[in-house]
């Protein structure tokens, strides 16, 4: 070993010393601080109390709440009221400590479709109100839900997935300007997939509480994805340049599968969660609203392939990542229904969709560098008002 690899050695073990330093500290110095009888003054005044409705379930003759304290105060429930009436219940008796959650069952005579406001009182007095539109029974997620849901998933996202891809044959007999209008469709439409899903998210986060993060889950979300997508990406650059090849549009079909199927993962949810809370109708609209509009999407993955002939083998792959996503979307969504993990979720599919835009808005750019021509200009109007047309059959 010759003196600089000493030195080197020598350097790389203080540095990896510092590091575990500061990591113990960061870790040490906030224990110490928040511990019992720690150097932080304690909070003096009345209690702060917060809770969150995650699940209401309706069985005959009873109605379940799961609750979740996203405070910073343990809640202990008092008394429980269903329409300014006070119910008898059974659960929550003992105090729920932060971010804990607990099941309430009522003992109330409901009756199918009609609504009900459910009033939640602590001990310190605080009233925490939960409306149900319309109460109907709820389904239970069992092995016969979970194979209804995976049928759906199918309809919804695999099937007009694949319909939209059948485009590819004319694809391949359209000229360069054709091809490059397409691509800017494309960007509209996942431009589109991309605002709809931020802001569904931002809504689900915020019922989530700010215990877990709200709507911040979704820019978490968003941020981790659309950096794990870019090092995937860079990645298979470099594997590419490796193998000495040209540039194709296969990455670049891949990573919109990819992206789309992010998403249709959050449709999943969606329809999941209606299911779940007994919107029976709300979730039957939406596969209907949802498998319109997503036969869109099979045309986005195939308008980088319009110059080449991939297997076929490759085009089902393809249609599988971009439509089977939403049938796990779905069974989470009947069988968890939690609102901060699809915030996440949906935040995950902003980033990748995102992150795809990006890749695809380098091929629309022009000899001369430009990239806003009119024709991309119209292809990414298009693109928009296609989704938005097909996105009115899908109930608000």
């Amino acid at each position: 070993m010759t003196a600089v690899d000493a030195t080197s050695g020598t350097h790389r073990v203080r540095m990896w010393g510092l590091v575990l330093v500061v990591l113990a500290l960061i870790v040490v110095v906030p224990a110490i601080l928040t511990a019992d009888g720690g150097l932080l003054p304690h909070r003096a005044g009345p209690p702060i109390e917060a809770l969150s409705v995650e699940r209401t379930t309706f069985a005959p003759g009873s109605i379940e709440l799961t609750i979740r304290n996203t405070g910073p105060d343990p809640v202990r429930v008092a008394q429980v009221g269903v329409n300014d009436t006070y119910v008898d219940f059974s659960g929550g008796v003992e105090p729920i400590a932060r971010l804990r959650s607990a099941k309430l069952t009522l003992s109330y005579p409901w009756m199918s479709g009609q609504p009900y406001t459910i009033s939640i009182l602590t001990s310190t007095g605080l009233v925490i109100e939960h409306t149900v539109p319309a109460a109907t029974i709820t389904p239970e997620p069992g092995a016969d839900l979970i194979r209804v849901m995976t049928v759906l998933g199918i309809c919804v996202g695999v099937i007009p997935v694949a319909l939209g891809m059948l485009v590819l044959p004319a694809l391949r007999r359209a000229g360069r300007g054709v091809v490059t209008v397409l691509l800017a469709v494309t960007v509209g439409l996942l431009g589109f997939l991309a605002v709809d899903a931020a802001f569904e998210g931002l809504a689900l986060g915020g019922l989530a509480g700010e215990a877990f993060g709200g709507p911040r889950l979704v820019v978490l979300g968003a941020g981790l994805a659309f950096l794990a997508l870019t090092a995937i990406d860079r990645m298979l650059d470099r594997r590419r340049r490796g193998r000495e090849t040209t540039t194709d549009g296969s990455q670049l079909a891949l990573m919109v599968a990819v992206g789309i199927g992010l998403h249709n993962a959050g449709e999943g949810l969606a329809i999941g969660s209606a299911y779940a809370i007994g919107e029976l109708a709300v979730g039957a609209a939406l596969v209907v609203g949802f498998a319109v509009h997503n036969t869109t999407e099979g045309l986005a993955i195939v308008a980088p392939l319009a110059s080449q002939r991939p297997p076929i083998g490759s085009l089902i792959l393809l249609g599988a990542i971009a439509g089977a996503p939403v049938i796990p979307g779905a069974v989470i969504g009947v069988v968890i229904d939690n609102a901060a993990l699809s915030a996440v979720l949906l935040g995950i599919g902003v980033g990748a969709i995102v992150q795809v835009i990006v890749q695809i808005a380098r091929t629309l750019r022009s000899r001369d560098d430009r990239l806003l021509r009119p024709a991309v200009v119209a292809g990414l109007a298009g693109g928009v008002a296609v989704m938005y047309l097909t996105g009115l059959l899908v109930p608000a």
